[in-house]
């Protein structure tokens, strides 16, 4: 598995998203931030935008539940049309069974960290997911400037993959562009998220090459 780009939708035309998804053609998943305004301070997406955003895209979608409960609301993304859904560690009740549900039902299992979270606790969760969040921004709003400080973080999640041996993907998620994902990229991650980077470039496909070859540069 090679490098990755996800752009969030967060940061496009709410009113098009259809078209905004056409956008990014050469993208490899469509990212969609999940928001309850509880587990974290702002209100996004549901089931019923994600149903429908699943019909009018022909890339995967990758669903970020930042909601509270996802152990009794995430199997509703899968049924909407989620290929991959990340619950927060810091929310689930139990997180291996929630991660196998979500197997069991056809979607990638992911698990996500906000920057304060540690991963070293767990540690041994790690053979039970497909993919690894780092949040390099508290959760909630795009925009936000990356913090460096999460930076060791990925670098630890990263070694403690190879030490079981375990191919799960390592994404990072906030504030990644063209100045901030070599560094990632460096230490280890290999799927991106980026919203505002894209959303905001004149041509959004291009800068998902552009952010793609960054990546691959630092990697190899």
């Amino acid at each position: 598995m090679g490098i990755q780009i996800t752009p969030s939708i967060l940061n496009a035309d709410f009113a098009k998203l259809g078209a905004e998804v056409a956008r990014i053609g050469s993208a490899d998943w469509v990212h969609v931030d999940v928001m309850d305004n509880h587990f974290v301070p702002n209100l996004t997406f549901g089931p019923t935008m994600v149903e429908a955003l699943s019909r009018a895209a022909s890339i995967p979608l990758d669903v970020h539940l930042m909601i509270e409960e996802p152990d009794a609301n995430a199997l509703a993304y899968v049924e909407a049309g989620a290929a991959s859904v990340t619950f927060h560690v810091e929310a689930a009740a139990a997180p291996v069974r929630l991660a196998r549900e979500l197997r069991s039902h056809g979607a990638r299992a992911s698990m996500a960290l906000k920057p304060a979270t540690p991963i070293e606790p767990y540690e041994d969760l790690l053979p039970e997911l497909d993919m690894l969040l780092v949040m390099t921004v508290e959760p909630g709003f795009g925009g936000q400037k990356f913090l460096d400080l999460c930076l060791p973080k990925i670098r630890r999640a990263r070694e403690l993959m190879r030490k079981h041996g375990v191919e799960t993907w390592l994404q990072v998620d906030g504030g990644v562009s063209l100045e901030t994902i070599e560094r990632c990229a460096e230490a280890g991650a290999d799927v991106f998220v980026a919203g505002s980077a894209v959303y905001s470039a004149d041509d959004p496909d291009r800068m998902v090459a552009e952010l793609r070859a960054r990546a691959e540069a630092a990697s190899s």
